[in-house]
């Protein structure tokens, strides 16, 4: 018997220490290494979400991170931080350009939107008004050059026929953040100065300063603006039309907030594409070795491009997307590029010489 236990007790400690050693390979048995970015606030839900975590700490990562606006990020002290992870290619350049790196990651990019109200887009889709209209697979379309044209003209919303739905003695105003500090501002500037400049990207700077008094416009009769895109969308979850009618924000936020099921998602609330819109390709900066292996999962994880898939974000995998985002178009009709760093950073600048937080 005390043979038999014995033989018993040799097994199972072999056993337990097989399993040590497997545990510690994957590196169960050791600490996650905690790697601090700092990122746009449009991925705060992504990497708060603990499946996110757990996936980052299965792979001996704990990724803990700070949020600010992306044009803001140069701001900071990014020495503290192993990457920045901005909400464009542009405003990752400007952090490659301080820090003088060319590493770079995109794992997901999200189209700009305007997050709105059925009976807003209704209204806008009236005949004689054609901001607004259906795309024949349902989702509504928001025509940027026709918007622009009213919004030239000072076009309010108690001027629309019919316009019972929300007769707002309000100018008919799309809602941004800060240029000087969000990504989601630069994309908007993008567009309109796109537009403005004959449906052409503002190559040099007299082509930049021929459009600047069109984009300009677009800013500095807003009155306050937030500086994080996070901030105007959760406004407009909480408050619904009581906040603003057309608010500029990211695809991303508003597909994550109805796969999480959240409260503030009601039935009247919808997404309009712009047409023209722009891709916000979230790009990540690494710093260091870890830095480095926080983008390279992002881009090569299966399970984190399904979490990401599941937060709104588009990858390389657009059957993942399509699977988790059913109701959202699967490809985009007209999509422009925005200017290239220096070109739109002036452009920006110029903005930010005029708005003053007031609207006057």
């Amino acid at each position: 018997m005390r043979r038999t236990l014995s033989v018993t007790f040799a097994v199972v400690l072999a056993a337990g220490v097989a399993a040590a050693i497997v545990w510690d390979r994957f590196g169960g048995g050791k600490d996650p290494v905690v790697v601090r970015g700092v990122i746009g606030s449009e991925k705060g839900p992504f990497f708060a979400d603990p499946a996110v975590r757990a996936e980052f700490r299965k792979q001996g990562l704990d990724v803990q991170v700070d949020a600010v606006g992306s044009w803001q990020m140069t701001s900071v002290k990014l020495g503290e931080y192993a990457f920045a992870f901005p909400a464009s290619a542009p405003a990752a350049e400007r952090i490659q350009r301080q820090r003088e790196t060319t590493k770079a990651y995109a794992p997901f990019y999200s189209p700009m939107v305007v997050a709105t109200f059925t009976p807003v887009a209704e209204l806008l889709a009236r005949p004689g008004t054609g901001i607004a209209r259906r795309a024949p697979d349902g989702h509504w379309v928001f025509d940027m050059k026709a918007y622009l044209a009213a919004s030239a003209k000072g076009l309010r919303w108690n001027q629309i026929p019919d316009s019972g739905a929300y007769p707002s003695p309000n100018a008919v105003l799309v809602s941004t953040t800060q240029p000087r500090d969000s990504n989601s501002a630069a994309m908007y500037a993008a567009v309109v100065s796109e537009l403005a400049n004959g449906e052409a990207v503002v190559a040099d700077d007299a082509q930049r300063q021929k459009v600047q008094p069109a984009v300009d416009a677009q800013f500095v009769k807003q009155g306050y603006l937030e500086r994080t895109s996070e901030q105007p969308f959760e406004s407009y979850l909480a408050n619904g039309l009581n906040y603003k009618p057309l608010v500029w924000a990211y695809e991303a936020q508003f597909l994550g907030r109805v796969n999480a099921a959240d409260p503030g998602m009601t039935a009247d609330k919808v997404l309009a594409y712009p047409e023209p819109t722009v891709l916000s390709k979230h790009t990540l900066v690494p710093f260091d070795a870890n830095g480095d292996k926080v983008g390279n999962l992002l881009m090569t994880n299966p399970e984190l491009a399904r979490l990401a898939a599941r937060h709104g974000f588009r990858t390389a995998d657009a059957r993942a997307f399509a699977a988790a985002n059913p109701a959202a178009p699967p490809t985009l009709a007209s999509v422009v590029d925005p200017p290239a760093y220096q070109v739109l950073q002036a452009m920006l600048d110029a903005v930010a010489a005029r708005y003053d937080g007031t609207g006057k």
